[in-house]
């Protein structure tokens, strides 16, 4: 194995750890956050590290899958983040 190999390998440890924790972090927010808007913004925090999550193993086994798989995640994430935020402003999502 060469030397960019094995730095490839620890960069990926050390981003797979790194969102990990994100994400971890973000689902404390979510818990005890103190106002609705706070776990809001955890919720959508948590969607993005998710994405962050799956592109990272994508291009660690090296296959395009995942990457259209981020893109469904991202969009069912904007929308459930719009439609909770206008449900908790308005009280409906439909008017």
């Amino acid at each position: 194995m060469s030397a960019a190999t094995d730095f490839m390998n620890i960069a990926f440890i050390i981003a797979f750890i790194a969102t990990g924790f994100a994400q971890i972090l973000s689902m404390v927010r979510l818990v005890i956050g103190p106002s609705v808007g706070d776990r809001i913004l955890a919720l959508d925090t948590m969607v993005v590290n998710a994405i962050g999550l799956i592109v990272l193993l994508g291009i660690a086994q090296g296959t395009r899958i995942y990457f259209e798989v981020t893109l469904i995640i991202a969009m069912l994430g904007f929308v459930s983040t719009v439609a909770y935020a206008r449900f908790i402003l308005r009280g409906d999502i439909i008017e």
